[in-house]
C-alpha cells in the first residue's frame, strides 16, 4: 500500500480534523504506521485549520507533511497556501462550492467536487467533508473500504451514534460523484 501523505485544510468547523481522524483510525485498524497531526488556532470555528495525516507501511519519521501526495481543500486560502506543496503526480480534491478558482498546476490531478452544495441538497449540511473523503477513497484507495465502517464507529462519539448512516451516505455520494 506504500505511503500516503495527506493535508486536509479549510476553515475550522468544516470537519477537517474529524476527516483526518477517520483516516488515522482506519490506518490503525489496518496495522499501518501513521501520524495524525491537527493544527488550528484559538479561533477554531471559522478560523483556518488543517490536519496532516500520514499512512505508511514503514515507520513515520515526522508527523509534519511538507509535500503531500493528497491535498483536500475546503476554502480558497487553503488552496492558495498548499497547492504549490503537492508532489508532482499528486491529487488535489477541491470543494468547488466554496473554491471557485481552478488548480493552476498541470503536474497534479485535480478533482472538483461541489461537496458543500451536494451536502445541502442531500439534507446533510455539515457533511461536505465526508463527501470529499468519498472522492479521495475512490481515487486513491489510501485505506481499504472494508475498514471504513469500523473506523467511523470509533470516531463518531456515542452521543452522535445516529450520525453513522448519514456519514456513510455522504461518503458514498462522494465515491459516486463523476
Amino acid at each position: 500500500m506504500a505511503e500516503h501523505q495527506i493535508i486536509i485544510a479549510g476553515f475550522g468547523g468544516q470537519g477537517l480534523l474529524f476527516t483526518g481522524k477517520v483516516l488515522a483510525y482506519a490506518g490503525l485498524m489496518e496495522k499501518r504506521q501513521l501520524s495524525w497531526l491537527p493544527s488550528y488556532g484559538p479561533e477554531m470555528r471559522g478560523g483556518t485549520a488543517n490536519c496532516n495525516v500520514i499512512l505508511s507501511d514503514d515507520p513515520v519519521g515526522s508527523p509534519i507533511v511538507q509535500n503531500p501526495d493528497i491535498l483536500i481543500v475546503m476554502n480558497a486560502p487553503s488552496l492558495d497556501k498548499y497547492e504549490s506543496t503537492v508532489k508532482p503526480g499528486g491529487k488535489v480534491f477541491v470543494d468547488s462550492t466554496l473554491v471557485t478558482r481552478k488548480v493552476e498546476r498541470s503536474d497534479v490531478d485535480a478533482f472538483y467536487i461541489p461537496a458543500t452544495q451536494m451536502a445541502a441538497d442531500m439534507g446533510i449540511s455539515g457533511l461536505a467533508n465526508m463527501i470529499l473523503l468519498g472522492a479521495v477513497l475512490r481515487e486513491t484507495a489510501c485505506i481499504r473500504e472494508e475498514t471504513l465502517p469500523d473506523a467511523m464507529h470509533k470516531v463518531i462519539p456515542a452521543r452522535r451514534a445516529d450520525m453513522f448512516e448519514l456519514n456513510m451516505k455522504a461518503i458514498q455520494a462522494g465515491k459516486e460523484y463523476v
